[in-house]
């Protein structure tokens, strides 16, 4: 069986300040505010995810894809950070292909973000860049460009030489 997805991907990511996660991924990271919505005790725990019930807010990148930052209405203590991103179990992190890393680097040092990768873009293999950063929670979150997306993408432009 093949999944038949019918709208691109959504990411959802617990959080415990919905304020200051909000103002990062709308206001540094740019993605667009789609709705809030409260989600009561009782439906929150016979859908598994919160006892005490939760606050829903969605976001959505310009492509479509979004991010559901979700906030319990008791919030879970502060997780230790590890310190490389793979030394954490079921490790995790979303990854946002750019084309101007350097530039989302720069924006996001101004806005105080943790730069696990340092403040310039680190190329990985030939024509690969990256940058790795925490959001104000601790998630990891990837920045990629590819020299080539073509190369990279064919799937989505198909039409471009590589």
């Amino acid at each position: 069986m093949t999944l038949n997805m019918i709208v691109p991907l959504e990411v959802g990511i617990a959080v415990r300040d919905l304020a200051p996660m909000r103002r990062f991924y709308e206001q540094v990271l740019g993605l667009a505010f789609v709705s809030e919505v409260q989600v009561p005790p009782a439906a929150a725990a016979q859908a598994a995810m919160h006892r005490d019930g939760y606050t829903a807010v969605r976001l959505q990148t310009p492509r479509g894809e979004r991010v559901k930052l979700l906030a319990p209405a008791t919030p879970p203590a502060p997780a230790a950070v590890p310190g490389y991103i793979l030394d954490k179990a079921n490790a995790s992190y979303l990854t946002f292909i750019v084309d101007d890393l350097q530039a989302v680097v720069e924006r996001l040092a101004a806005a105080g973000a943790r730069l696990l990768t340092g403040p310039r873009r680190v190329e990985v293999r030939a024509g690969t860049w990256l940058a790795f950063c925490h959001d104000p929670e601790g998630n990891v979150l990837e920045f990629v460009q590819y020299d080539d997306i073509a190369a990279y993408r064919p799937d989505l432009f198909p039409a471009e030489a590589h």
